[in-house]
């Protein structure tokens, strides 16, 4: 036998049993989870995105450098 515990679910600092909301608020509770989800993957896409780009941008200023000394 298992003791289940409630769902909650804690919107500004209030616990709400997920049991107890209507089926619209459940529905507006996972939209939000999943677009908190969403964020956070694009956040962290958008941080590897910028290190790709540093690095790129960093063979290109070597690659330049290159140049000019070998026009030197």
């Amino acid at each position: 036998m298992t003791n289940k515990q409630p769902q909650t679910v804690s919107i500004d600092g209030i616990d709400y049993n997920v049991d107890d909301l209507s089926d619209q608020t459940k529905i507006l509770v996972d939209h939000v989870a999943d677009l908190d989800r969403k964020l956070a993957s694009i956040a962290f896409q958008r941080d590897q995105l910028q290190v790709g780009r540093n690095a790129f941008f960093g063979m290109l200023k070597e690659s330049l450098d290159k140049k000019e000394e070998s026009k030197e």
